[in-house]
This record gives C-alpha cells, sequence and structure tokens, in this order.
C-alpha cells in the first residue's frame, strides 16, 4: 500500500528534468569515478558554468519539501532506537527503521511491538535465534 502517492509523483516528476551530476572530467579518466564532486580549479570550465559542460549541483534542482525524507513507500522514514520511541509515531504516515546498534533482543521487542500497534518496520527482519549449545546437546542424547 503506497500512501502519499500524490508526493512521491510530485517528487518524481522534478527528479525527471534534474540532470545526473557527474564529477569533472570522470568520462575522461576510468580511476575517476562518476559519483559528485564539486569543480574547483581555476580554469574550469564546469566550474565557471560555460555552455555544453555539465550542470553544477545547484540548490533551485531540489525537490518538493512536501515530499523531501518520505521512503519510496510513502511513509516518512524515522529511525528508532527503543519502544519509546516506537510509541511516538503516527502509524497512518510514520514508519520505523531501527537502527543499527540496536541488538537482537531489543530488535525483537521493537517488531513485535510494532506488529501490535500497526506500525510498518522498514528492516524488520527477525533475526534468526540460533539454538544454545546445550539444546543441541540435549536433542542429540534423545536421539540416541
Amino acid at each position: 500500500m503506497v500512501i502519499n502517492a500524490d508526493l512521491l509523483e510530485q517528487r518524481k516528476k522534478v527528479s525527471e528534468n534534474r540532470p545526473k551530476f557527474k564529477r569533472q572530467e570522470s568520462w575522461r579518466y576510468k580511476r575517476l569515478a562518476t559519483n559528485w564532486r564539486k569543480p574547483k580549479g581555476i580554469d574550469n570550465k564546469m566550474r565557471l558554468q560555460v555552455s555544453g559542460v555539465p550542470a553544477l549541483v545547484k540548490i533551485g534542482y531540489r525537490g518538493p519539501k512536501a515530499s523531501r525524507g518520505l521512503h519510496p513507500s510513502g511513509y516518512v522514514d524515522n529511525l528508532v532506537h527503543n519502544v519509546n520511541e516506537l510509541l511516538k509515531l503516527n502509524k497512518d504516515k510514520d514508519a520505523a527503521r531501527i537502527a543499527h546498534t540496536v541488538g537482537k533482543k531489543k530488535r525483537l521487542e521493537i517488531i513485535s511491538k510494532a506488529e501490535s500497534i500497526g506500525i510498518k518496520v522498514l528492516n524488520g527482519k527477525k533475526p534468526e535465534l540460533k539454538t544454545s549449545k546445550t539444546e543441541d546437546v540435549s536433542s542429540k542424547q534423545e536421539q540416541k
């Protein structure tokens, strides 16, 4: 289910007209990646914005304010570290992303609480629980 579909559509329309910003002369040298770096040379054509040279990143290319920070599903992306932060979210607009520093135990608590409240969790895979060695030993003895 996609919410805020009109905002996502508006963001996509603006994004289609935005040029693909490339690092200067990345097309010329293999050692230079295409990801954006600001041109800083004294005689640099790109920095001087000469016609026929790729565009510079500017504030005017920014997307619509209302659609900034939206996840592709349309929900507002919120970082969550514990259950209390999860309770502050609105289930109709917000989705939770569990922080990478959260451990297994607390992650399971957050996921189960989110399911009961009805909040979407963007990275909500339940971690695989490994059985302890004592359980493995007891199960092997039972099989014999």
